[in-house]
C-alpha cells in the first residue's frame, strides 16, 4: 500500500478511530487522513468535492453515518440524509478511485441467521432500510466495496459509541440489564475489525477493477445470543458490579428487531492473514492476560 492516501470518514467513531490508531501497525506506508466534520462536512457536496480534490485519496473507508437505530426510527429524514445521501455523494465523488463502505448485519430480517453475502437483504427498521439503500448507491460503482459488520466491542474516543460502553454506563448507574436469550449476533472486537479492513484495503487497492466479489461479511467467528454476549462483557467490567437478567424477544414492546443476524464470514476469511476470533475465546485470553499482568508485583 506504499504511497497510497486513505480517507477515514467517521474518524471520531468506534471503528473509524481504531482504523486511524492501528494504521501505523497494519498499514505503515499509508498516508491516513482522518475526516471529521471540522475538516470536511460530508453533508455538503461542494465541500466534499473540494476536499477530495485537495487530498486526492486513492481509497475512502466510509465509517460515518447515523448508527443509533432508535434515533433513525424517530427521525427518518435525518437517517436518510446521513446514511443514504451522504454515502451516495461520497460514492459518486470517489467513483474513479476506491471506496469501502461499512454496513450492518441488520440489513437481514433475522429469520434464519448465518447469512451469506449472496442472501437478499430484508430490512425491518429505518436504520436497516437506509443501509440497504446506501449499499445500492455504493455498488452502482464498480470500484467500490460493501462490508457488513456486527456488534463491535471496544473503546471509542467519546466513550459512548460501543455497545459495551453503553452497558458499562448502565451498570455504573446501578441498572439491571435485561438481555435476550433468543436474539443472536456475531460480535467482534473492534481491533480485529480494523485489522481486517486494512488487509481488505490492501487487496482492493492492488486489484484491477473487474469481476470480483464486492460484498463481504466481517464479524466474529461465533454465533452468540445477547444473553451470552452480555455475560462475556460483564466479565470484563467487574468494577461496575454488572447486573443481568435473561429476557425474550417475545416480550419486547419496541419496534421490529431481527432475531438472528449472525453472519457467515467464510468469504472474507479467505483474504485475511489471521483468523477472525471467537468472542468467548478472545475474552478468555484477555482476562487471562489481565490476571497475569496484575499478579506481577510492582518492580518485579
Amino acid at each position: 500500500m506504499e504511497r497510497h492516501t486513505v480517507w477515514i470518514t467517521g474518524a471520531g467513531g468506534l471503528i473509524g478511530s481504531q482504523l486511524v490508531q492501528s494504521a501505523s501497525r497494519w498499514a505503515p506506508a499509508v498516508r491516513v487522513l482522518p475526516i471529521l466534520r471540522d475538516r470536511c462536512d460530508l453533508t455538503d457536496r461542494h465541500a466534499v468535492e473540494r476536499c477530495f480534490a485537495e487530498d486526492s485519496p486513492d481509497l475512502v473507508i466510509h465509517c460515518a453515518g447515523l448508527t443509533r437505530s432508535p434515533l433513525c426510527q424517530s427521525d427518518p429524514a435525518l437517517a436518510r440524509r446521513l446514511n443514504v445521501e451522504m454515502t451516495g455523494c461520497l460514492a459518486e465523488v470517489a467513483a474513479a478511485r476506491r471506496l469501502i463502505f461499512l454496513s450492518t448485519d441488520l440489513v437481514f430480517d433475522g429469520r434464519r441467521g448465518m447469512y451469506r453475502e449472496t442472501d437478499p437483504p430484508n430490512p425491518l427498521n429505518v436504520y436497516a432500510e437506509t443501509k440497504v439503500e446506501a449499499e445500492e448507491r455504493v455498488l452502482a460503482h464498480p470500484r467500490h466495496v460493501v462490508v457488513r459488520t456486527s456488534l463491535n466491542f471496544g473503546e471509542s474516543p467519546t466513550g459512548d459509541r460501543a455497545f459495551n460502553e453503553e452497558m458499562a454506563k448502565a451498570w455504573r448507574a446501578g441498572k439491571t440489564l435485561s438481555c435476550f436469550t433468543d436474539e443472536y449476533r456475531s460480535v467482534i472486537p473492534v481491533e480485529s475489525t480494523a485489522r481486517a479492513l486494512w488487509v481488505l484495503a490492501r487487496w482492493w487497492l492492488d486489484e484491477p477493477a473487474g469481476d470480483h466479489h464486492r460484498i463481504f461479511h466481517l464479524a466474529g467467528a461465533e454465533r452468540l445470543s445477547r444473553w451470552q454476549i452480555a455475560q462475556w462483557v460483564a466479565a470484563q467490567y467487574p468494577e461496575c458490579r454488572p447486573k443481568l437478567e435473561p429476557g425474550s424477544l417475545r416480550d419486547y414492546q419496541g419496534g421490529p428487531r431481527p432475531a438472528d443476524t449472525s453472519l457467515d464470514i467464510a468469504r472474507i476469511q479467505k483474504l485475511l492473514d489471521f483468523s477472525l476470533p471467537r468472542f468467548s475465546e478472545w475474552v478468555r485470553d484477555r482476562l487471562a492476560q489481565r490476571s497475569k499482568d496484575t499478579s506481577v508485583a510492582p518492580g518485579a
